[in-house]
């Protein structure tokens, strides 16, 4: 009985030992592991083409594609612009492949004196100013408003309009109240990581009656 039970068992690990090794597939039809070589081998398509790259290869494949990427942005625009805008973005690119940024201008108000006719109209009216202790200083980037001072800047037309009252009582004449910047909510349309091709399909687009399009995103400062 011993004997028999040695010689079954001797048996099944034979029989497991081909199975596993397969020795029995074209027997039982079974693969013990799947494929294996050279039946997987023989199944490979253009294995010539497979190539085995290094971790610092790898990174200057990634390098090379991150800096063909550019940042484009259009804009800005205001409500009914960005609809638009937007409108022809969509006849246009793929869903998701841009996005919108929404902004606050606040408005900007002025006590102002201007504009001189001459230089030598400012240089007075600067000592004027001067005498009474009233701080000023040139405006620029104002074109419609050079030359001239700005004696001060407020976010609020009522704090402006108290602010020439009290410059009135010092003694400061020919000054005005202007509105500098009017409040708006404005948008910009981005497209942060262009590809080449997409890059090409933006470029000549105009999205609205101005001719506004895409531009390269202003660098960080």
């Amino acid at each position: 009985m011993l004997r028999a039970l040695v010689a079954l068992l001797l048996l099944a690990n034979l029989a497991f030992l081909g199975w596993s090794r397969g020795w029995l597939d074209d027997v039982m039809g079974v693969r013990a592991r799947g494929d294996r070589e050279p039946e997987r081998l023989q199944q490979q398509v253009r294995p010539e083409t497979v190539r085995i790259l290094t971790p610092q290869a790898v990174a200057a494949a990634a390098s090379a594609a991150e800096s063909r990427l550019s940042c484009l942005e259009a804009g800005p625009f205001d409500a009914a612009g960005i609809a638009a805008a937007e409108t022809a973005l969509a006849a246009t690119l793929p869903s998701g492949s841009w996005t919108r940024t929404t902004t606050e201008r606040p408005s900007a108000w002025l006590v102002y004196i201007g504009r001189f006719t001459n230089r030598d109209a400012q240089l007075k009216k600067e000592q004027e100013l001067e005498r009474l202790r009233v701080h000023f200083e040139p405006l620029h980037n104002a074109p419609d408003l050079e030359p001239g001072l700005a004696l001060g800047r407020f976010g609020e037309r009522v704090d402006a309009d108290a602010a020439l009252a009290d410059m009135a009582r010092r003694g400061v004449q020919s000054a005005r109240v202007v509105e500098l910047a009017r409040g708006a909510t404005l948008h910009m349309l981005r497209v942060d990581r262009a590809d080449p091709d997409l890059a090409t399909k933006v470029a000549g687009l105009k999205l609205d009656a101005l001719g506004k399009g895409f531009m390269p995103c202003p660098r960080p400062s």
